[in-house]
Formats: structure tokens, C-alpha cells, sequence
């Protein structure tokens, strides 16, 4: 397996330790591994002579829209060597087949997708021994699933006929919460008596939906796509959690660390 360029999003913090795991483990086996934010990226700088590795949270079943345009705008390939690795909380099934179908058709080698089970940032928040179970045993699964890709192990499964239907799905769920009634249900506003204009939400939303104009509080321009991390890392907790039980939230790691 040639250098690993791993392309990946995290929204609170679990595919950045999957991949982050991964890449340790590439690393010890003598592969070189550099880690890219998918939000940072250009599709079109991509070395195709490295292998590429995609990692991301599932989202509506499937991913985030700015994850699938990333995935989407790959350039065309002779055969470079692909993966991909997902985080979840329960179930996909719009993601592993409809990627390799994509990577497939740009003339990419699907070598291996994986999905991790990682603890969940929405609806309802788990305590810290649980998610610190989940965490490692995701992560003892990421070191597992390298060690298959570098020794020619690993799959990459076509998914059936049903899982087109939930793509489909999950295309329509997203596009959904794009409108301006989905926009104003879950209205993402800072509680002006918290927020203390920390800037922390403006710097780590990933598709610059939130501005704030000087001596002014945050403002949603109303383009989110609910990846939660504004929501999970505000060091006042002055976003509401309205979709969470008792306005729980969750991050794995840091800030910085996304940054």
C-alpha cells in the first residue's frame, strides 16, 4: 500500500480519533499518513499517486451535503487505490454502496469501507463511561481495519437494492433541511445572557454559516447542516440543544483539535 492522504470531517471529535488511530497505525507499519480536513480541501489537489482514504460522520443515514460534494468532485483516476471509513450511532445504509459507486465510476480501486459505532451527538447524550466504552472499543476496531487495508483484507461490500432506496432517502432528508421552514425549527441562536462572542462556533463551522458583525452576538445565516459542532464545543453552552435530551451535548476531544 503506497503514502495514505486521509481526506476526513468530524463534527464533535469520533471520526477525528478513528482516523487519527488509522493513521498511527499506518505510521508503525512503515506507510506514510497525512491527515486533511475535508473542509480545507480541494478535491483538485489531490496526489492521485497516494492511496486515498475518506472518513466522515453519517449523517441522515447517509453524510453531510459538503461531504458528498467533496466526494463527488474527485478528480478523474487510473486506478488509485480508495477507502473509506464512517462513524455512527446506529445505521447508515445510504452511504458504503452510492461511494463506491462514485469512486468506481472516476476510475478509482475501492479497497475496503468500514463502519465504526462511536458514541451518539444527537437526541440523547450517554455518560462519560459509556461513550469512553464505545470510544475505545471503536477505536481498537479503526486499528483493526488498517491493519486489513495494508494487508490486502479489507472489503468493500456492493450494498443491495434496499439501500438504494434509503440513498434516495437520505438525499431527500437532506435536502429537506436545507429549506427555510427546517431553518427556522431548529434555529441554532446563541443565548445572548451566555454567549460571551468567544468566536469558537464561527471558527469551527465547516461551511462558514455563522458570522458576527463587530460588536455584535453570532448569527445562523441560516445554511446549517446540523453537524452539531457549534452546538457541542460552546464553552458556555449558550447554543441550545434543542433536539437533545435535557440540552445534553457531547464532543470527544477538544476544539483546538478540529481547528
Amino acid at each position: 500500500m503506497k503514502d495514505v492522504d486521509f481526506y476526513y470531517f468530524s463534527g464533535t471529535g469520533n471520526t477525528y480519533l478513528v482516523v487519527k488511530k488509522m493513521c498511527e497505525t499506518f505510521q508503525k507499519c512503515g506507510i506514510e499518513a497525512n491527515m486533511f480536513k475535508i473542509e480545507d480541501s480541494n478535491p483538485e489537489d489531490i496526489d492521485l499517486e497516494h492511496t486515498i482514504g475518506l472518513g466522515f460522520p453519517i449523517a441522515e443515514l447517509s453524510t453531510y451535503e459538503f461531504v458528498w460534494d467533496f466526494i463527488k468532485a474527485l478528480p478523474e483516476a487510473d486506478q488509485t487505490k480508495i477507502f473509506m471509513v464512517d462513524t455512527l450511532a446506529g445505521i447508515s445504509g445510504g452511504i458504503v454502496g452510492p461511494v463506491r459507486k462514485i469512486i468506481k465510476e472516476k476510475g478509482y480501486e475501492p479497497i475496503g469501507a468500514c463502519e465504526i459505532v462511536m458514541p451518539p451527538n444527537v437526541f440523547f447524550i450517554q455518560d462519560k463511561e459509556d461513550n469512553e466504552k464505545k470510544i475505545k472499543k471503536g477505536l481498537k476496531k479503526a486499528k483493526k481495519y488498517a491493519k486489513a487495508l495494508i494487508n490486502g483484507k479489507a472489503k468493500w461490500k456492493k450494498d443491495p437494492g434496499l439501500y438504494k432506496a434509503i440513498y434516495y432517502t437520505s438525499m431527500i432528508g437532506l435536502k429537506i433541511t436545507e429549506t427555510h421552514l427546517s431553518q427556522k425549527m431548529v434555529h441554532l441562536t446563541p443565548d445572548k445572557e451566555k454567549c460571551n462572542k468567544c468566536r469558537t462556533c464561527i471558527e469551527l463551522c465547516p461551511i462558514n454559516n455563522i458570522e458576527m458583525k463587530e460588536g455584535e452576538y453570532p448569527e445562523n445565516l441560516m445554511h446549517c447542516q446540523y453537524c452539531l459542532r457549534c452546538v457541542s464545543f460552546c464553552p458556555k453552552k449558550a447554543i441550545p440543544a434543542k433536539f437533545n435530551y435535557k440540552n445534553k451535548t457531547y464532543h470527544a476531544v477538544k476544539a483546538k483539535e478540529l481547528l
